[in-house]
């Protein structure tokens, strides 16, 4: 109701994970609040993916805990959530269309007319509609990411997680997709978005700074720009400026 604080979409207990003994992501702690669009911010290497792949339940944390929608990510809230991975995981010798209703059937749109209606208006979004029938295998490298995130988008998703989804589109898509992305935090959806891109960053409500795995700093863009008093003129100088101060101890 109105005034009541709701539940954090995501949060990150004290999470730790290494790869063969290399940490990717060192006793991580954030909160997401719900129907904002939140960016992790960093460079490669940062825990940005790693941290997504958690949420999303494609690993487990080796120490510590998360929750998406007050969960631990699993098969039971699968259909609340959206995920668009930074390699495709499309079907190459599928159509575009074969590939969005696909994953809207597994995603859990079993109604055939509200599948086709929902599969028709995000390739409409992503301006893939006129090659619906084309197979994804002659795709460019940029439309199979417009198509990946039509997939990522096709159930309606409550949470919608998205690594570096605008590497490959030209600015004019790039806007379209923050447009819609806007309006989605708008009907209350939360998206999480990975990516290197200050451009996207600066479409964020919020930001997370990670770096070597832990979390540098966060807050909305302009909050983050106004810590540094007045020694950034931009996110990239903001993120260099908390990185080299450590703020929350050097990692």
């Amino acid at each position: 109701m109105t005034g009541e604080r709701q539940p954090p979409a995501v949060e990150v207990h004290d999470v730790t994970f290494a790869y063969d003994g290399l940490k990717a992501l060192d006793s991580l702690s954030l909160e997401v609040p719900a129907g904002v669009s939140y960016g992790l911010l960093g460079p490669n290497g940062a825990g940005k993916s790693t941290l997504i792949r958690l949420l999303v339940g494609l690993l487990k944390p080796q120490r510590g805990s998360v929750l998406v929608l007050g969960e631990s990510p699993s098969p039971r809230n699968a259909s609340h959530i959206g995920y668009m991975p930074q390699l495709s995981a499309l079907y190459l010798e599928l159509s575009v269309i074969e590939n969005a209703d696909f994953f809207g059937r597994i995603s859990g749109l079993s109604q055939r007319e509200e599948r086709r209606r929902r599969v028709e208006d995000v390739l409409q979004l992503v301006d893939l509609w006129d090659r619906r029938d084309s197979l994804t295998l002659h795709l460019s490298g940029g439309m199979r990411q417009r198509l990946s995130l039509a997939c990522a988008l096709v159930h309606d998703p409550r949470v919608l997680f998205l690594d570096e989804p605008t590497v490959g589109l030209d600015p004019e898509l790039r806007v379209l997709f923050w447009d819609h992305f806007r309006r989605l935090t708008e009907r209350g959806r939360t998206l999480i978005v990975s990516s290197h891109s200050m451009d996207d960053a600066a479409h964020c409500d919020r930001l997370a700074f990670l770096r070597a795995g832990g979390l540098v700093a966060q807050g909305s863009p302009q909050e983050l720009r106004a810590a540094t008093g007045n020694q950034a003129s931009s996110l990239e100088d903001a993120f260099l400026f908390f990185a080299r101060k450590g703020l929350l101890g050097e990692r």
